[in-house]
């Protein structure tokens, strides 16, 4: 595990551009998996503003709501549209549909993945150490799967919506198993508020209670910090 300590969120950002610069032009990475949030809203400008080419690459998004469309202004169809899609397209975009039963975005999200291998995964974390949207007590064997989201999560959304009652409270997931496949991992986090899910995924036991610590058991993994996020790891 690599851990890349900035300043700031915006020199963070910059480190993962880089990252991911490198495995556009010098690794031939095909399939990117991408998250939402506002953790990688930089990462996501950089690249905009880049003459990096996605054209012929996939992406593969970790998660969506379940009951938002996609064309919801706060679903993570739109995000990405809004934040990455609109100005670097790629050849092929795919997110879980939030309007399908659950048995069809389980099942079709599953093949989806296993014919998109992913190359590089871009992580968020929460601050209970959940990544996508696999809340403490996930096992780690899990792959596609429907979420009931944790007040914790709930409450940190809801800054995206008028009022806590329009904010989901579920979502469609990638699993952690899923996750673990790709290629590279990275991990991104900035703020106080993680410096403890940080501090349990790096230093604390593997459990399936801080779901981030999974990434203890992966042979390819970055983690972007800033000093506020990277706090405790010097304890």
């Amino acid at each position: 595990m690599e851990i890349i300590i900035t300043k700031n969120p915006q020199e963070g950002s910059l480190a993962a551009f880089d990252l991911i610069k490198k495995a556009v032009e010098e690794e031939n990475a095909q399939v990117f998996g991408l998250a939402t949030g506002s953790t990688p809203e930089g990462l996501y400008q950089l690249i905009r503003e880049s003459d990096l080419d996605f054209s012929d690459k996939i992406s593969v998004n970790l998660d969506e709501y379940v009951g938002l469309p996609a064309d919801h202004p706060q679903s993570y169809h739109y995000f990405m549209e809004e934040h990455l899609f609109s100005k670097k397209p790629f050849k092929k975009s795919y997110l879980p549909d939030g309007m399908a039963d659950e048995e069809t975005a389980i099942k079709e999200y599953d093949e989806i993945i296993k014919e998109h291998p992913v190359d590089v995964q871009i992580l968020g974390i929460g601050g209970n150490a959940h990544i996508g949207f696999n809340e403490p007590g996930t096992p780690f064997n899990s792959t596609t799967h429907k979420v009931n989201l944790t007040q914790e999560t709930i409450n940190d959304n809801k800054r995206f919506f008028d009022s806590i009652e329009d904010v989901p409270t579920q979502a469609y997931t990638m699993g952690i198993a899923s996750i673990m496949q790709a290629k590279k991992i990275i991990l991104m986090a900035f703020g106080e508020n993680k410096a403890d899910a940080i501090y349990q995924t790096v230093k604390g036991p593997v459990t399936e209670e801080v779901p981030a610590s999974v990434l203890q058991k992966h042979d390819n993994v970055t983690l972007i910090l800033d000093e506020e996020a990277a706090k405790r790891l010097n304890e």
